[in-house]
């Protein structure tokens, strides 16, 4: 007879996200996450079956919590110019309401593992296409609405809007003066112009 898991799953796995957030894949240990979860190795093993597993599953979550509600905000259909305006801005306030400097998991991932880890490339890319698709539809609209000129491509632009965005997160990591983030975050939006 299986045994029933005792824990909080989803807890587990919030706390594994922030865990390899704050120190990466490499610099997250098993025993790490055991004190970050409270969960004990064996179970987390029985759970996930190894590191990459939860490392997977973190994944997951982040995709979750981040990456599905910007898409939703996305989606909600506002005038366009002002949507683009509030995404960035949205993401400049997380990172400097993030006072632990946690990276972004997404980013974290394409530099330590997409080079040698098949299944985190293909979870990196299925979630940047799914940011880039959402972000083209509203440019796409903005550019038949004649709120954006039609010089570029849409999925070209945005392309540069989820750089962008990374690229916001790296350097937050590093100093994350808000009037620093917004003035490139602004030089963003004038550039889709």
């Amino acid at each position: 007879m299986a045994r029933i898991r005792e824990f909080d799953t989803e807890g587990a796995v919030e706390a594994a996200m922030n865990a390899f957030r704050s120190n990466g894949y490499d610099g997250t240990s098993i025993q790490d996450l055991v004190e970050a979860t409270g969960v004990g190795r064996g179970s987390l093993y029985a759970a996930f079956g190894n590191k990459d597993g939860l490392y997977m599953a973190a994944m997951d979550r982040y995709r979750e919590c981040y990456a599905m509600p910007l898409v939703e905000i996305l989606r909600q259909g506002a005038p366009s110019r002002e949507l683009l305006r509030a995404v960035l801005v949205a993401a400049v306030d997380e990172i400097v309401l993030d006072g632990s400097r946690r990276a972004c998991l997404m980013v974290g991932a394409a530099i330590g593992r997409v080079a040698h880890d098949p299944q985190v490339a293909a979870h990196v890319q299925s979630t940047t296409d799914l940011l880039e698709e959402a972000l083209a539809q509203v440019i796409a609209e903005a550019q038949e609405d004649g709120q954006l000129p039609e010089k570029h491509d849409a999925r070209s632009l945005a392309q540069y809007l989820v750089i962008t965005m990374h690229g916001l997160r790296v350097m937050g990591a590093t100093s994350a003066d808000r009037a620093s983030l917004m003035a490139v975050a602004e030089i963003a939006l004038h550039a889709l112009d």
